[in-house]
């Protein structure tokens, strides 16, 4: 094989030590190594900056292990080409392994050049990345103490989520506080009738008839105050963060630039825009071509073909934040009706792979549609867009030439007559 790096070194990073080999290749067939173990204390670090610098080595591939290959990579990112690679690629055989025997073989591989690095953002990006990924552990937590808060008015015989459409609506709220308040589990009829507002005035007996006979002790009313509070401390910490990410947005008009290109898209909304430049960053050069990108983020199926038979798959499980993201844009989308693209596309699908197959094929779409709009820097416009969402004009426009070609051809072809078209 054609050797890639004469000077490199392959490090294998713990939690509390890194141990490096650097391999150099000279004149003779077997190349020469040199071994070091460091600790992952700042100055221990430097030092093997220093190491690797006194030796001219600038091309150093680690093992993405959890998070301990991030201190290391911040100190060497500035005069070091770093190349984190997956695990899977630099995965030593058992049986044979040691911490000096597995930074030898990453050495050895990525010499030859035999490791894909991953895509690594600037740091910019990658504080971005930090608050985006909080914000989404945080809707998940809220969303898991709102089916808490459901669930103990279920278990406390209240019905009212058959009745309302949104249990933490307007009306809704008022009417469990005012019972979470009560001192026993008596109602008053007017009082509940007081608190409806819009559409439920007109559904007063269902809603009565929902909680009516309700069962809750002051220990499981304690307890729904506690869930209301945390849910309304995680909904403030949401409102902060959002703040954060639109002060790091705007820092850089690049990325300002960017979002405000991906919200052109139907169903992308400011903080999914956020969240996918977050995650991909704004230069596309990192992924060539928009299918090796949508391969990363693990919105194309793998590959299973043996003795010529392809074999069903699923999708990668690659793109742990990205692609759930893009998943909920792609559910916006096929609901609008202001911008029925993405929707005509996933009735077409859905009709022959199915629902979920359908969603993960828009998700797709929209992505290869950034990667245009990112390397191209224009607006969200797919060149098909006339066929499926045309104006009326245009399409009575396109209906009288269809059908004067259509006449052309049976005159040609000599099945009507003159006569008979005239009549």
């Amino acid at each position: 094989m054609k050797v890639t790096y004469q000077t490199c070194c392959g490090a294998d990073v713990h939690k509390k030590f890194p141990v490096a080999t650097i391999i150099k290749t000279t004149g003779g067939i077997e190349p020469s190594y040199q071994k070091k173990r460091f600790s992952t204390f700042n100055n221990s670090i430097l030092e093997f900056k220093r190491w690797l610098l006194e030796n001219n080595c600038h091309d150093v591939c680690m093992e993405s292990t959890g998070k301990y290959w991030v201190p290391v990579f911040n100190l060497l990112e500035d005069e070091i080409n770093v190349t984190i690679a997956n695990p899977k690629w630099v995965k030593a055989v058992k049986g044979n392994k040691d911490d000096e025997k597995d930074s030898k073989w990453i050495g050895d591989l990525f010499r030859l050049g035999l490791v894909k690095g991953s895509y690594i953002p600037c740091k910019t990006i990658r504080i971005l990345r930090e608050y985006t990924r909080y914000r989404c552990k945080l809707v998940s937590c809220r969303s898991s103490e709102k089916n808490r808060y459901q669930n103990a008015l279920t278990v406390c015989n209240v019905a009212l989520d058959s009745v309302v459409s949104d249990i933490f609506g307007k009306s809704s709220s008022s009417i469990i506080d005012c019972l979470v308040q009560q001192p026993d589990t008596s109602i008053s009829h007017e009082e509940i009738a007081s608190k409806l507002l819009g559409s439920l005035k007109s559904k007063k007996d269902a809603v009565i008839e929902s909680i009516e006979g309700y069962q809750m002790t002051d220990a499981q009313k304690y307890r729904m105050r506690l869930i209301r509070t945390h849910m309304d401390y995680i909904t403030s910490e949401i409102n902060d963060i959002d703040s954060v990410i639109k002060k790091l947005v705007s820092s850089d008009p690049g990325y300002e630039n960017a979002v405000q290109l991906l919200m052109t898209i139907p169903g992308v909304k400011y903080n999914s825009a956020a969240t996918i430049i977050s995650e991909i960053g704004i230069d596309m050069s990192q992924f060539c071509t928009s299918k090796r990108l949508c391969c990363w983020a693990g919105l194309t199926p793998g590959s299973n073909e043996s003795a010529g038979k392809k074999k069903s798959v699923q999708v990668t499980r690659a793109g742990v934040y990205l692609k759930p993201a893009l998943v909920q844009c792609a559910h916006a989308a096929v609901k609008s009706d202001k911008s029925p693209y993405y929707k005509k596309k996933y009735e077409t699908i859905a009709r022959r792979r199915g629902r979920k197959r359908a969603i993960i094929a828009v998700a797709r779409m929209i992505l290869t549609a950034v990667f245009q709009m990112l390397s191209a820097g224009e607006e969200w416009n797919p060149g098909d867009l006339y066929k499926i969402d045309m104006p009326q004009a245009l399409v009575e426009k396109q209906k009288a030439k269809a059908v004067k070609q259509a006449k052309k051809l049976l005159l040609r072809e000599g099945i009507i007559s003159e006569s008979q078209l005239v009549s």
